[in-house]
Formats: C-alpha cells, sequence, structure tokens
C-alpha cells in the first residue's frame, strides 16, 4: 500500500514572551492508505498536537509532512483550507454538533461549501447517516439524542465529503463503555469494510487496541511503534494477532 502520510523530523514549539516550549521533538512515520492507527500517549505527549498538524490545523515549526506525496509545507493558508474540507474528516470528543439542529443538517455542514445540487446533497448525507446506523433518528435534533447516538452523528458528518482520512480524537472519552464500544465497532468496519484511513488519538490503551498499528509518544517524542498483536474485535473480544 502507498503511503499518505509521511512526517520526517517534526518539531513544534511555542513561544510565550520568550519562554519557549517544545511539543513535538522529531517525530518521523509513515501511515500506508487504509490503516487504522492509534496515536497513544498520557496528557501533554503531543499527540493532539500532531493530529493537528496532520489534519492541517496547524503547522509544524519545522520538519517535513507530506500528504498524498504532495509537501504540505508549500501549500499556503487558503491550499490548507481546502485540503482540510476535502480531504479530511474530524471526530472530536465533545461531538461540536449544533444542538437545535436535526441530524441531517449537522451531517450537510461539511457539504455546504461544495458546489453540487440540493439532491446530491441529500442523498450524500443519507448515506452518512445509514453508514452509522442512524437512519431512523435522521430527522431529529441532535440535543434529542444520546451521546453515542450524536458521536455517531460526528462520525457520519466526517464520512460526509468521502474524505482520505478520518481522525478520531478521544471519540470515547464522553461516552459510556457501551456506547464507546459502538463508536469503535462503527470506526472498524469503515477502516475494515471501506478501507477507510483512520487515526485516532487516545491516552486510552483499551480503545488505542481497536487499532491494527499502535504509535506511542512521550514527551513529543515517538518511543513506540508497533503492530497490535491482541487486537480488540467489534465484539470486544481480543483478537490473537496473525
Amino acid at each position: 500500500m502507498p503511503s499518505i502520510i509521511k512526517t520526517e523530523n517534526l518539531q513544534k514549539h511555542f513561544d510565550n514572551d520568550g519562554v519557549v516550549t517544545e511539543v513535538l521533538r522529531g517525530v518521523s512515520f509513515e501511515i500506508p492508505q487504509g490503516q487504522f492507527v492509534a496515536i497513544m500517549g498520557p496528557s501533554g505527549s503531543g499527540k493532539s498536537t500532531l493530529m493537528h498538524i496532520l489534519g492541517f490545523l496547524d503547522k509544524p515549526s519545522s520538519g517535513a509532512y507530506f500528504f498524498e506525496d504532495q509537501n504540505v509545507g508549500n501549500l499556503d493558508d487558503n491550499q490548507l483550507a481546502a485540503m482540510r474540507s476535502r480531504k479530511v474528516g474530524f471526530v472530536f470528543q465533545a461531538f461540536n454538533l449544533l444542538p437545535r439542529t436535526t441530524v441531517f443538517d449537522n451531517v450537510m455542514l461539511p457539504l455546504m461549501y461544495v458546489k453540487m445540487n440540493d439532491l446530491e446533497r441529500g442523498e450524500k448525507v443519507r448515506q452518512a447517516v445509514e453508514a452509522v446506523g442512524l437512519s431512523h433518528r435522521i430527522n431529529n435534533l441532535s440535543n434529542q439524542l444520546s451521546g453515542g447516538e450524536k458521536q455517531r452523528v460526528a462520525i457520519a458528518r466526517a464520512l460526509v465529503n468521502n474524505p482520505s482520512v478520518i481522525f478520531a480524537d478521544e471519540p470515547t472519552g464522553n461516552l459510556d463503555s457501551k456506547s464507546g464500544l459502538q463508536v469503535m465497532r462503527i470506526l472498524q468496519d469503515l477502516n475494515q469494510r471501506e478501507g477507510r484511513t483512520i487515526i485516532l488519538v487516545t491516552h486510552e490503551k483499551y480503545t488505542a487496541e481497536h487499532a491494527e498499528r499502535m504509535i506511542r509518544m512521550k514527551d513529543g517524542m515517538v518511543i513506540a511503534d508497533e503492530k497490535v498483536v491482541n487486537r480488540m474485535t467489534t465484539d470486544g473480544v481480543e483478537e490473537l494477532g496473525k
């Protein structure tokens, strides 16, 4: 499989009135297309900053980032915004849904700036909602949903533009274990059945073990990059590595 993401010695620091804080300290790896990768580490390890760079929300201080063989460092702000809207989808811990808006309209938001007619938009929204098993809730307001259902709507919204990569930042952090497992089941299904590239950011080992590969971070550096041997299945049991 060709690499969809490649980083070379990524570094990121923040300068606050002359006080420099190093957040990333030389991060290098490649992610093949269609892989489910968990980036794991404690708070302050740099994993969220790394996700923001990979998702075109921030820029590294130095080093190189290639997305689909394109050097992201050569892109201006408008080009980055276009990449962000077309190439990636985001799922956040806090859902980030509009509360008094229907599931349909929440999922349609990323399509508002895409040139297509209303029939095409509607069909894409219905397909995305169906993919997360919420067709029966498509006309409900998002504040009428459970936490697990809200996160499934957020996944549908991330899917609707058919992105190259889905970033999930602590997607089960606000959910009970049952709802969290449903969300992980959907992410695994998108990866295994549809071949979607998924990058999961988490501090929970249990959640990370649903991925096929785990990149461990500490103090802004990659300290381990390994295959998940006993991978959790969507039924919540371990699958022995092959």
